[in-house]
């Protein structure tokens, strides 16, 4: 890459991530060329697509989530290790705002930039759900899929401003049904 283009794509993501994280997911494309001091052609070059740019700017977290959860597989508690996961995943979506619709769509689409990532996430939920289960802590009827659709039910929850306080009890009342001790 050259050394403008470098400049100017390490700039939108600088931009990108300021926007996203004060303005949500469904952030201005425009408004982040026009601080990154870019124009919408060269925005496209580097992003085709709303996406492509989340793809980026959230490849380095849902790994870090999953390696978290890999981690986490051999943990000597397994139920504990699964729901301090979800919490994680969660907040993580919750100080994200808006992009549990776009995970939710991005999982369903294959040709989505962000669909190997999602479905890496879920796959690692999955796996700790699975643990959980084989050791007879964890519902045995929930299948990741399923899990992965709590926890997008409970960060939406989260957003929603008359409904974030019941969020934490919810959190737990969907632990105790999830959990088997």
């Amino acid at each position: 890459m050259r050394i403008d283009a470098k400049k100017n794509y390490d700039s939108i993501i600088s931009v990108a991530r300021e926007i996203f994280i004060e303005q949500g997911a469904s952030a201005s494309l425009r408004e982040v060329a026009r601080r990154a001091g870019v124009g919408m052609g060269t925005f496209y070059r580097h992003f085709p697509t709303r996406e492509a740019l989340l793809e980026v700017l959230l490849r380095e977290s849902f790994d870090s989530l999953s390696q978290q959860a890999e981690k986490r597989k051999n943990a000597s508690d397994p139920d504990e290790a699964l729901l301090s996961w979800v919490q994680d995943v969660i907040t993580f979506t919750y100080n994200h705002r808006g992009i549990i619709s776009v995970m939710m769509e991005a999982i369903e689409d294959l040709d989505s930039a962000l669909h190997v990532s999602c479905h890496s996430l879920r796959c690692a939920g999955s796996a700790l759900l699975t643990r959980a289960q084989s050791e007879g802590r964890a519902n045995p009827e929930l299948t990741g899929e399923e899990l992965f659709d709590l926890i997008a039910a409970l960060a939406w929850l989260r957003e929603q401003p008359s409904h974030a306080p019941r969020a934490e009890h919810l959190f737990h009342v969907m632990a105790n049904s999830v959990i088997m001790k």
